[in-house]
Order: C-alpha cells, then structure tokens, then sequence
C-alpha cells in the first residue's frame, strides 16, 4: 500500500472515530428520557419542596423580625439599611436638608452635605444575613471646596430633581433625570452615582424616589397581578412575556398556583420554556433580567418570593459570570449595599447548568469553550468571596470549572436537540432534586 493510502486511511479513521463521540453522546443523552418518571411523580416532588419552602418562610418569619434581629434596622447600628417611605416623607426630609443648608449659608459657613460613603471598603458580607450591606461612615461634600464643590452641586440640582418629581406625583427614568441637566452632569453615571448617594442620605429605596430604570426584565408564567389597576394574566403573554414594571409599588393583587419560580440568566432559553409552555406542564413563574439584573427584576422577584412563599430555583450558564448574576439576586450587588435588605432573595437553589453537569450530561467537547485568563481570574476572586464560601456545593462546582477550564452556555444542551431543555434536562433536574 502506497504512503498516500495509508495516510488517507488513517484520516478517515480518526474522522470516523471523532464522529462517533458525539453520536455516542447524543446517544446517552437520549437515553436519559427514559429515566424520566410521569409527570404526576415529578410534580408530586415539586408539591413537596414547594410546602416546605412556606413552611420555612412561615418559621423565619415567627422566629425573628427584621427590627429584632438585623443590625442594619437600627438606625443606630453600625449599618446602614433603606426603607420604602411615601411621597410626603421624602419630600419632608429633603426640606430638612435645605432648610439646614440655608441656615448653614445665612449663618456665614456656606452648605456642605453629610453623605454615606459607598466605597468598597465599606461594603460588607454579613453570613447572619446572608447579603452585603453597608458600613455606617460618612464624608463631608463641601461646596466651599474645590474637590467637592461640583458634585455637591449635582447633590442640590438631583435632590431639586427628586423634589419636583415627587410633588407631581409621577415617576421618571434614570435617562429622563439626566436629561434635564446634561450640562451639569457630563454623563449619565455622574447623575446615577449622586441618586444613589441621595438615596442614602434620604434613608429611603431609589424606587421611593420615584426614579426608575427603563423596562429590562420579563415575566412569563402562572402569574396573575395588577400593573396600576390593570389585571395581567402572564399565560397570555406569548413567547416575549411582560415587561416586569419598574414601578413596583403600582404592582397589586398577586395570585399564583406555581409550585415554583424558575429564574433564568438569559432571554434566549427565556423564550424556549416560554414557547414550549413550559409552566404549564410543571405549573411555574419564570422570570429573566436578560443577563445583568436590574433593580425591578431584584425587586420584582423578592415580592414573589416574600408574597407568595415559593422555591426559587436558577438557571445559569456554567460560568464565572452565571454565578455572580445569581450571587447579585441572592446577596446583593456592592453597588446597592444599602438597599440589600430590599433587593435581595435569599436561598435561591443552583439548578444548573452546573460545572458538574458537563460530564454527567456528556455534553460534547465541542460546545464546551475554553475558559480565558479573565474567566479564570473571577473565578479564583469569587471562590474568595464569603458568600461563596459559605455553601459548600458552590465550592466544589467553582474547582471543578477552574480544574477543567471549561464553560458552557446553556444554549449548550441544544446540541442533543432544540427542546432537550424543557423536554429532558429540566424535567430530570426537577425529578432528581438535583440543586444546590
């Protein structure tokens, strides 16, 4: 046999041979389907977790209120926390500031602000709490100085803003506040950063202020509730869902007979268990911030989980930065420390797609990415975070990725077929009580 034969049997060998690894685990895969059990066993399972999630908000709640046993309630303590206050008592408390400012400048001492200084050496993990809060330390923001004297001026022109705002009555967007004085700002996260000062100042939730973000997360589900007066039923939102309201408040009359809430990172796997009716085979609320989460959808979220006393349970890519969306919902963002006691959902179970999922499911090499010099970076910093440290499972899952220094969307299971996730993968995870 010639050189070239042999070296073309040879590569028609190796084709032959890696073709067969996916075809052996789209083989495996499928074969997972027939350990599904019925559906009336799954949602037996789900009946179960779903009782002993209200059974346990039911005795968190009898146990400790939030006045007896969260420092940060005392406006004493050595934390700051946030509150929901009504038009009038925003208003009120920022005349008080203005009043006190005026005396300060009749008096001859010009006007300087008392801010809650929001650097990252005071944003602390509590394990008590199980979220980030803020440590009590403020700075002075002095007009008669010149490296404080401009943004003590955005102070006065935003709490101007906030003032106005409320006494119509009417809420804006982030964008529209920026808007009115974009010579003054420069750029929209100069106006972005001084409400959240002012929030603090004020001791009052940004949303109390009525400044909202623009829509970005959707709701999809076994979700009925009132959007200022206007009843949405969230099973004839179609495939895109509802746009969760970034008015919170204005959100009323919540019903619901999911047996759980399944929060997902991205708005491409959103519109798979939207289109194939997901919620109604495996009754459910699913929600997506559509990557980042946003103030609504954190907020939005608690109010299910507090109202209706239902598991939560996420869906993420095997990632880094699919964990630290989750960690953003479960303990709060270092951004927003002072408003984590309103913005976050504790015990929100890990639901996959796991590290650990990637061998078990056999998902093939080639929808598995090599995990960047960046990737691993966060990955180590995140397995230093005390949040993390604190669930054992997250632990192992995070070794497991930075060991292999693979990742996988979750769009990866559509390599076994386009509806795998609703059809196999979740059913199975749902059925195995395979969380963390």
């Amino acid at each position: 046999m010639s050189e070239k034969k042999r070296r073309a049997g040879a590569a028609a060998a190796g084709a032959a041979s890696s073709s067969k690894k996916p075809r052996a685990a789209a083989s495996y895969a499928e074969s997972l389907r027939s350990k599904l059990r019925p559906d009336a066993s799954i949602l037996a399972t789900l009946r179960s977790l779903a009782s002993a999630s209200a059974s346990s908000s039911k005795s968190k709640a009898a146990a400790k209120s939030l006045a007896d046993h969260d420092p940060s309630a005392d406006p004493t303590s050595s934390y700051i926390v946030v509150a929901d206050q009504d038009s009038s008592s925003v208003t009120s408390r920022i005349n008080r500031l203005v009043l006190a400012a005026a005396r300060s400048i009749l008096s001859g001492r010009g006007f300087s602000f008392a801010v809650p200084s929001r650097a990252a050496s005071n944003q602390v993990y509590l394990p008590d709490l199980d979220r980030i809060v803020l440590v009590r330390r403020e700075s002075a923001r002095p007009f008669a100085n010149v490296a404080t004297a401009r943004k003590a001026t955005v102070t006065a022109r935003v709490l101007s803003l906030v003032h106005a705002v409320l006494r119509r009555g009417i809420h804006v967007t982030k964008r529209d506040l920026f808007y009115t004085d974009v010579k003054l700002f420069g750029d929209q996260s100069q106006s972005d950063a001084v409400l959240d000062d002012v929030s603090c100042m004020l001791g009052c939730t940004r949303s109390s202020l009525h400044v909202v973000a623009s829509e970005k997360g959707v709701v999809v589900g076994r979700l009925v509730f009132a959007d200022d007066g206007d009843r949405i039923d969230c099973t004839r939102m179609g495939v895109g869902g509802k746009a969760i309201p970034p008015n919170i408040d204005r959100v009323s009359g919540i019903e619901s007979d999911a047996l759980f809430i399944l929060l997902v990172e991205k708005d491409a796997a959103f519109m798979r268990l939207a289109e194939d009716r997901f919620y109604n085979r495996f009754p459910c609320i699913i929600l997506t911030a559509k990557g980042q989460p946003d103030v609504a959808t954190r907020l939005f979220l608690r109010r299910l989980k507090v109202e209706l006393k239902l598991p939560v349970l996420a869906l993420v890519d095997s990632d880094p930065y699919g964990l630290k969306i989750l960690s953003v919902y479960m303990c709060g963002s270092k951004n927003m420390s002072y408003d984590s006691a309103n913005l976050t959902t504790p015990d929100i179970k890990w639901l996959g797609v796991r590290p650990s999922d990637l061998d078990k499911y056999r998902v093939p090499e080639q929808c598995r990415l090599p995990m960047t010099d960046h990737d691993i970076k966060v990955g180590k910093e995140l397995l230093e975070e005390d949040f993390v440290k604190q669930n054992e499972g997250w632990v192992k899952e995070l070794e497991t990725m930075l060991r292999t220094r693979q990742k996988a969307e979750i769009q990866a299971l559509s390599s076994f077929g386009f509806q795998y996730l609703t059809e196999v993968y979740l059913p199975l995870k749902l059925q195995q009580e395979d969380w963390i």
